[in-house]
C-alpha cells in the first residue's frame, strides 16, 4: 500500500501549519460536515471530519490524500468523494484510532479503492 493517500497532493493548495479546524466539507455531490481535527505529518496527515449533521455524533477519518483543494477564503475544503463514500468508510472512535497504524492501513485500502 502506498502512503501517498496521506499526505497532501501539491496542487490542493493548503499550506501545512494552516489551521482547518472548523473549515466546511465539500464532497463531489454537497456538503457532508466540519473538520473536527487534523494532523500535517508526514506520511500519516488525515481530517477527522464531523458528519453529525447527516448521523448524530459520527466522525469519519479521511486521509489527507483525498483532499482535491483546500479553500481558505470560504474556509471548505473540498474531497474526491462522495457523501456515501465518505458515509460508508470504516468506523472511526477518535479516543481509539488516531494513531492505530492498523486502522489506518484499513482506511488507507478503503480509499485507495474508492478514491484512486
Amino acid at each position: 500500500m502506498s502512503d501517498s493517500i496521506w499526505g497532501y497532493q501539491p496542487t490542493t493548495g493548503h499550506i501545512a501549519g494552516t489551521d482547518l479546524t472548523g473549515y466546511k466539507v465539500e464532497a463531489t455531490d454537497g456538503s457532508i460536515g466540519k473538520v473536527d481535527k487534523h494532523s500535517d505529518e508526514v506520511n500519516s496527515a488525515y481530517l477527522v471530519v464531523d458528519i453529525g449533521v447527516w448521523i448524530f455524533g459520527r466522525h469519519v477519518l479521511l486521509p489527507a490524500g483525498t483532499v482535491q483543494r483546500v479553500d481558505q477564503e470560504e474556509r471548505k475544503v473540498y474531497v474526491a468523494l462522495t457523501k456515501d463514500q465518505i458515509k460508508d468508510s470504516p468506523e472511526f472512535d477518535k479516543d481509539k484510532h488516531i494513531g492505530d497504524a492498523g486502522y489506518h492501513g484499513q482506511v488507507g485500502e478503503y480509499y485507495q479503492i474508492h478514491h484512486m
